[in-house]
């Protein structure tokens, strides 16, 4: 029924959506911050929001966008990624003017409100950091997080100077390894797709700032079994539709769950399976219909995101290797610490898989310093 169709996908970064649409046959018309190169190859129609990572989504922009992209082919749908965590509001707009394949504006809301998944973890025995809205006495052992915040660059330590700014809320810190579960839900119950182990990539600055994701996981079998029982009592609770990730930190026999991430998000590359896609998967999902088993993923695979590690005035005309996505237009600037592309790499184990993309990683920067070079002495 939605063969050759058209969607809309809104989201800070459209890529990796707009990817497995086209892999399903599907025309992916795309607003998002960034208009890489592979982004422009991929989507039937784009539109570069001059809205930022900093400052989220523009609610007239974003609308504007969606409606200019509307008028090119008429969308089934919209398909909305990464950047409506503090925007709930946003997405209902959306969604009555427009299908929203995905989780409405009262999930996100319920879920992204920090007191009130708190509240939810306790009453559903799931073990939660504590969390408050008011500064502790002694900020010794917290965390200040902002309310609606991804990436890992809104967390920081928690100072003694932190009061007054309401969006900010503080959260204990506890010990673990960050272990990512991705899911698929149809509004009753939940389908793991996998897990991911997760690792941060930090500045003096940022220290929680998301690196990347390895697939598999080190988890063991009954931890894993526990991990997905909290998925599903809270995809029952909230009525999660489509795809999901779950945040967890694992020590042991122990786990916290961080945070439920109510939309397709940032390991999407390591778990696009072999055979049918994300896409196709998340909008069967939000019709009701979960397949009847997990589909099959090869090898291990592993993502990270390369951050720029000084200004880049102008990006010089770089031969992207294949293993890269998200690749930024000649001649566009970034600023030190912001995303320049994603390195991508599958090898016969986990351990390999994130060795490789690491070693990926340091040559993206090696080779861009320098074409840069090359360039300023021509």
């Amino acid at each position: 029924m939605d063969k050759n169709g058209a969607f809309l996908i809104a989201a800070a970064a459209g890529r990796a959506l707009a990817a497995s649409a086209s892999r399903a046959g599907l025309v992916p018309l795309v607003a998002d911050f960034f208009g890489d190169q592979d982004t422009l190859a991929l989507a039937r129609a784009h539109v570069r929001l001059d809205a930022s990572l900093a400052c989220g989504m523009d609610t007239h922009e974003l609308l504007g966008a969606l409606e200019a992209l509307g008028k090119i082919e008429k969308p089934c749908g919209v398909v909305c990624g990464t950047g409506f965590e503090d925007r709930p509001e946003l997405l209902g707009q959306i969604a009555r003017r427009w299908t929203l394949y995905g989780n409405g504006a009262e999930a996100v809301e319920r879920l992204k409100d920090p007191i009130a998944f708190a509240a939810l973890c306790r009453a559903e025995k799931i073990p939660h950091p504590e969390t408050c809205s008011e500064q502790p006495a002694d900020p010794v052992g917290w965390l200040v997080k902002r309310r609606g915040g991804a990436g890992g660059r809104h967390v920081r330590k928690a100072q003694r100077s932190d009061d007054g700014d309401r969006s900010l809320y503080d959260q204990r810190h506890v010990a673990g390894t960050p272990i990512s579960a991705l899911l698929v839900a149809d509004g009753r119950q939940a389908m793991v797709l996998g897990w991911s182990a997760q690792w941060s990539s930090p500045t003096a600055n940022d220290l929680f700032r998301y690196g990347g994701a390895v697939r598999p996981a080190p988890i063991e079998p009954k931890t894993a079994g526990a991990l997905a029982a909290a998925v599903q009592c809270l995809v029952a609770t909230v009525r999660l539709v489509g795809l999901n990730s779950a945040d967890f930190l694992v020590d042991g026999d122990e786990f916290w769950l961080l945070e439920i991430n109510p939309r397709p998000g940032a390991t999407l590359d390591i778990f696009e399976p072999r055979d049918g896609t994300l896409f196709a998967l998340h909008l069967q999902a939000c019709r009701g219909a979960l397949p009847a088993i997990a589909p099959s993923l090869d090898d291990a695979a592993a993502a990270a995101i390369v951050y720029a590690d000084r200004d880049i005035s102008s990006v010089p005309a770089f031969v992207w290797p294949a293993w890269t996505a998200d690749r930024p237009r000649p001649g566009i600037s970034v600023r030190a610490g912001e995303p320049l592309c994603t390195v991508r790499a599958t090898a016969a184990t986990a351990a390999a898989a994130r060795a490789l993309v690491g070693e990926r990683h340091t040559m993206v920067l090696a080779e861009m310093s320098a074409d840069i070079g090359r360039a300023n002495v021509a």
